[in-house]
């Protein structure tokens, strides 16, 4: 795993695209917006995918409304950014 090092345990990354539950968070309705783009997260781990073990993936808590952070959210590399910028521009177009 030494070779995964997009993002770090503790970097602030954003999210680049609404982020729904596919049902696998409990207590959260299957589809209910998790995360809408532009949202500012942590990485609080990080690992491959079992099945493919050149796919990186990474555990991120988003915070919610009161800047309370939630469940960790398993988040493929692509569909986050530290561009502060660019998550900006994604929130502005919510």
């Amino acid at each position: 795993m030494e070779d995964l090092v997009q993002f770090q345990l503790g970097d602030a990354v954003f999210c680049r695209e609404d982020l729904f539950n596919d049902g696998g968070l409990p207590g959260i309705e299957e589809g209910a917006l998790i995360a809408a783009a532009g949202t500012r997260g942590v990485v609080v781990q990080y690992g491959h995918v079992e099945a493919s073990p050149n796919v990186e993936i990474y555990l991120v808590r988003f915070e919610d409304e009161t800047r309370e952070l939630g469940l960790p959210v398993g988040c493929l590399p692509e569909v986050m950014t530290q561009d502060e910028a660019e998550a900006a521009s994604l929130k502005s177009a919510h």
